[in-house]
């Protein structure tokens, strides 16, 4: 990070340090208070008045942590953090963040643990905070730590309420693994654990705003094979069978809800891999205080396309996108939009995901018999007025929710396809009467979840003609654009991205369009005739987003097609 157009005088730093010295308060922040500049641009500039150089939260997590020299407690209590080049264990090349370069004090205690062969950097106080405590999550999944028993009290009585943790197997290693894994994805909102194993034993990543995220490498191929035996058990699984795939699922309690987990086990060259989805019904609730098509960040013509479809008398609305895209979100929070208490509304999923008051939520039984299909005919039978289907399958599902919105229900369910589009072809592949479908549809959103620049590290920037170029965009196209991204810091892990919001491209049903797709004409002809009827692209939604400095080319084309 260079300075800014600010310098700082002698004069100042005297300022600042009689003011330091009557207040208690760090040199630091008396200087931004007396200067006026903000905490970035000052720290260049005092950087730049004392030859040090600045370091940031990505370059540190390029580096370990020599939490040898000074422990992680030490560290945090001093704000400061010894590093050195990944993999070298020798004390001859080892560089110290510092807040505050002031601090004499603190430098004199730092060069009396690790010696002579040290250089200085400086660092936001911020930045320090976010990187130790990224060490910290990622020390508490770590193997080795849970063979100690190094954990502090918060986290031990936090994991004492797992409910699946027993008394006589909480000594384990493997049992203290599962247990500190979990803890941490659900702290930092993890969606997916992946535990894949390695030759030399297992990596574990999680499944963070879509992306994966390795956190930690676990040594010893016996200790990866208790790992998935222990959560085998948790699911209630065959622990002698490792040649086919299986699926279960357990539930856990912690922080004060119930939380529900679904695992798949699948072998591989190397043993076994495990892959665990969270399904945390209430922290969307919680984030965003109730559940509303607002929680997904659509913009507002794209809110009043979908508000209009959903509060129609009859019909059906399809909501389609990839895994992890927010379908089912979308319809709940449809449904609680919808929810007046003069309607009967009945849901099917698998599972039910969010419990919405007033609603009668069934789960999906495939064991006892009770499949989409079955529920469904079901439902007609209890006097719904409106009915969401968790994803349509199947031709039986597809028929029986397509007869149900000819006939007075309005229909909401998902199905996964690649646009809007590709919906006609699926239920033409499935065998459904295309003239009923189009007659019953009222109108198809496809949907992504793009990631958000973390607007803690974000900067602008100016992307070359290369990067335009393979965006489909031009120089003149994209003159007001605000370019943002981000640099990598603690709060983003490095990424440069925090927190997701959804584009969507939604087709509004009409004579004209109903008849093409009779006809089975070419998709480019229906997205000409949508795009008429005021269809966005969800590449155009998109790009709204890159334009107001929400995200970056990169994260769009990663997540939609250009055009």
């Amino acid at each position: 990070m260079n300075a800014r157009s600010t310098a700082i005088d002698v004069e100042l730093i005297k300022r600042a340090r009689a003011a330091a010295q009557a207040s208690g308060r760090p040199v630091m922040a008396e200087l931004e208070v007396l200067s006026g500049i903000e905490s970035r641009a000052l720290l260049g500039a005092v950087a730049a008045h004392f030859r040090y150089q600045v370091i940031e939260t990505a370059e540190m997590l390029d580096l370990d942590a020599a939490f040898d020299v000074i422990p992680l407690a030490r560290a945090q209590q001093r704000g400061v953090v010894v590093l050195r080049q990944r993999g070298n264990a020798a004390r001859n090349a080892l560089l110290a963040a510092v807040a505050d370069p002031f601090d004499q004090d603190l430098q004199i205690w730092v060069d009396s643990l690790v010696g002579r062969n040290l250089e200085y950097r400086v660092a936001l106080a911020s930045d320090i905070h976010a990187f130790l405590s990224k060490q910290e999550e990622s020390m508490r999944a770590m193997d080795n730590m849970m063979a100690n028993g190094e954990m502090g009290t918060g986290d031990a009585r936090a994991l004492e309420n797992l409910s699946f943790a027993s008394v006589s197997d909480a000594t384990s290693p493997a049992v203290k693994m599962v247990n500190s894994t979990l803890y941490d994805a659900l702290k930092l909102g993890v969606s997916d654990i992946h535990l894949e194993s390695t030759p030399s034993g297992m990596v574990s990543k999680y499944r963070i705003d879509g992306v994966l995220d390795q956190i930690a490498q676990i040594q010893g191929s016996a200790l990866a094979e208790q790992i998935i035996s222990r959560i085998k058990v948790l699911s209630e699984l065959d622990i002698a069978e490792r040649r086919v795939p299986q699926d279960g699922s357990f539930r856990v309690e912690a922080m004060g809800r119930e939380i529900d987990l679904r695992v798949s086990i699948m072998p591989s060259i190397h043993g076994e891999d495990a892959v665990i989805r969270i399904l945390d019904k209430q922290a969307m609730v919680e984030a965003h205080g109730s559940l509303t098509l607002n929680a997904l960040g659509f913009d507002e013509h794209t809110l009043s396309v979908v508000r209009r479809l959903v509060q129609e008398p009859y019909g059906m609305v399809l909501v389609t996108g990839p895994t992890g895209s927010g379908k089912t979100t979308t319809l709940y929070g449809a449904l609680s939009e919808i929810n007046n208490g003069r309607d009967k509304i009945i849901t099917i999923e698998d599972p039910v995901e969010y419990q919405l008051g007033g609603i009668l939520q069934i789960p999906v039984n495939d064991k006892k018999g009770l499949t989409f299909a079955r529920g469904l005919r079901s439902i007609l039978r209890h006097d719904p007025d409106k009915i969401m289907v968790g994803e349509i399958r199947d031709k039986e599902t597809a028929e029986i929710a397509v007869q149900s919105a000819l006939t007075g229900h309005l229909v909401l369910s998902t199905v996964h396809a690649n646009n809007v589009y590709d919906v006609f072809g699926r239920f033409h592949h499935i065998g459904v009467d295309l003239y009923s479908f189009v007659s019953a549809l009222n109108g198809v959103s496809a949907q992504r979840l793009v990631r958000l620049s973390c607007k803690h590290c974000c900067a602008p920037y100016t992307p070359d003609d290369a990067e335009l170029a393979s965006a489909g965009l031009t120089r003149d196209a994209v003159q007001h654009f605000n370019f943002q991204r981000g640099r990598g810091c603690g709060d983003c892990r490095g990424t440069g991205y925090r927190g997701r919001k959804a584009v969507a491209e939604v087709l509004v049903m009409n004579p004209e369009l109903a008849e093409m797709v009779v006809e089975r004409r070419s998709v480019r002809q229906l997205m000409e005739a949508a795009q008429r009827n005021g269809t966005r692209s969800l590449y155009d939604d998109a790009l709204r987003l890159v334009a107001n400095g929400e995200t970056t080319l990169e994260e769009v084309r990663r997540v939609t097609l250009a055009g």
